[in-house]
């Protein structure tokens, strides 16, 4: 289609001309026969795009060819305004030789306008400014390369160089940063680091200011205008200063600091434009790399919140599982071998009820005491998996009667505390117990308060002992404390370990109440 498109434009192209030629000066004849015989060029564009070597280079030579065409209508439209409509058709061969000799130059001309124009454009930056390129030249390289990836600390230092040799400059620098503290990224030629403080006061002023110069800076920036290391500029009138605030919705991210010798030219009005739209670009260069650094930051949080969660999947799987067997392996080796014991039993005491009941009534008694034992052993076993007694009473009555089951004076302190969903309770409930067996396990002898408090819309809790201590960063990878943290951390909660070696164990959590 674009080689058929190619043969269409060059035929009507150069029927047209043909045409205007005719209407002009009498030239070629017949007119109709041949224009209609420049056509054939569709049937021959129809045939290339049919050979596959010439399918790539469709698409480039068509833009050439409408170029061409749309020049070639415009040249025709305006000889044809001009000759017939404002003056007088050619009459003698003399005038058409000329005419048709004016045509062809005008056709020249064109064609070669637009490689001859950036020589000249070229030959006349370097007569204006010499070997430096023209001012506004910085903008369109700095552009250019903010599309490329580029880090940002190589595009200011590059941004810097242009400078200085697009305005013939003595030293051009750029300082970026927040805060009071802007530090000196790039600097041509390199001065090395240098910061600026800037205070509460003079920094809305700076965001807000244009491109401004020596007076300004003595009073906003005088640190700007300091004796620098080896004599390269003093304050005063050895140098003209240009200061042009980088900033983004009012922030202030940096400064644009360029000085000339004073014996030079003085800063044009150019200048100062340009100044200001590369710190319009810099402003949103440095915005968009902060919100590229705040993103790529966030992912990497995402990541790990993903990895911590599927690790924290896998662990509450592999918890579930194993406290699965433990119930499994506590009914078959505790419960289950005491029912078997005393089907047994039961079987023998059947047989002695005949032949000596005073035996058999013995048994009877004993059975009574293992079928107790039995009923106590699957209480314990219930209240290792859900204590009844959460279900009933709620948190402080159930902490209490595991604080009484704990080898360790435990107080329980819960004022104010009521009842609250299932799931709240059972964390806050299993990591309080995990608390009091560490402590039983580690603290021997010791106290441990409990204690159990709402405040700002959650639900706190701490286990404080005051036994022996121990360092907390190697715990804190141990099955304990992944225990209790993925428990609060599935409805939102944290759990804290504090402890000193010597001075007791403090484990805190809260929960969030929706």
């Amino acid at each position: 289609m674009r080689w058929a498109a190619i043969g269409g434009a060059a035929g009507c192209s150069l029927a047209l001309a043909i045409t205007v030629l005719s209407l002009l000066i009498g030239w070629p004849t017949p007119t109709g026969p041949i224009a209609e015989g420049f056509l054939v060029c569709f049937p021959l564009g129809l045939a290339a795009g049919n050979v596959p070597r010439l399918g790539g280079y469709g698409g480039r030579l068509l833009v050439q060819v409408l170029a061409v065409a749309g020049f070639a209508a415009t040249v025709s439209v305006i000889y044809l305004v001009v000759i017939l409509g404002l003056g007088r058709q050619a009459s003698d061969a003399a005038d058409q030789r000329l005419l048709g000799l004016s045509m062809v130059a005008a056709a020249v001309a064109a064609i070669s306008f637009a490689p001859a124009r950036e020589r000249l454009i070229d030959w006349a930056n370097r007569q204006v400014f010499g070997a430096r390129q023209a001012p506004d030249e910085v903008l369109r390289t700095f552009g250019s390369r903010m599309t490329r990836a580029i880090a940002m600390d190589e595009l200011l230092l590059q941004l810097a160089e242009s400078l200085r040799k697009t305005m013939t400059l003595t030293s051009a620098e750029v300082y970026t940063g927040l805060g009071d503290v802007l530090e000196r990224t790039a600097a041509v030629p390199d001065t090395g680091a240098r910061s600026l403080i800037i205070g509460e006061r003079e920094r809305p002023v700076i965001a807000r200011a244009g491109v401004s110069g020596h007076a300004w800076a003595s009073v906003w920036l005088p640190a700007l205008l300091e004796a620098e290391a080896g004599g390269a500029a003093a304050a005063g009138a050895a140098v003209l200063l240009r200061v042009a605030p980088v900033s983004h919705a009012g922030e202030l991210l940096g400064l644009i600091v360029v000085r000339r010798p004073a014996t030079g030219d003085p800063f044009s009005a150019e200048d100062d434009r340009v100044l200001t739209e590369l710190a319009r670009q810099v402003g949103l260069a440095l915005h968009n790399a902060r919100l590229d650094t705040a993103l790529q930051t966030t992912l990497d949080e995402l990541r790990k919140q993903a990895e911590e969660l599927r690790k924290s999947r896998a662990r509450i799987v592999a918890s579930a599982d194993a406290e699965r067997r433990r119930v499994e392996r506590d009914l078959h080796d505790g419960a289950q071998q005491h029912l078997v014991a005393l089907a047994v039993n039961l079987r023998l005491t059947k047989e002695l009820l005949a032949d000596d009941p005073e035996t058999a009534s013995a048994m009877i008694d004993e059975l009574a005491e293992e079928v107790k034992a039995t009923i106590q052993e699957l209480r314990d076993l219930a209240h290792g998996i859900y204590p009844p007694l959460l279900a009933d009473s709620g948190l402080a009555e159930a902490l209490r009667a595991a604080g009484r089951r704990s080898p360790l004076p435990v107080t329980v302190s819960a004022p104010g505390i009521g009842r609250y969903h299932l799931d709240v309770e059972t964390a806050v409930y299993f990591c309080c117990l995990e608390a009091l067996q560490n402590a039983a396990k580690h603290a021997a002898g010791a106290a441990v308060d409990v204690r159990l408090w709402e405040e700002s819309g959650g639900l706190l809790f701490s286990v404080c002992d005051d036994g022996p201590g121990f360092d907390p960063a190697p715990a804190r990878g141990g099955h304990g404390y992944t225990n209790m943290a993925d428990r609060l951390g599935a409805i939102g909660g944290t759990v804290r370990w504090d402890s000193v070696p010597g001075q007791g164990t403090v484990i805190a959590g809260s929960v969030p109440l929706l």
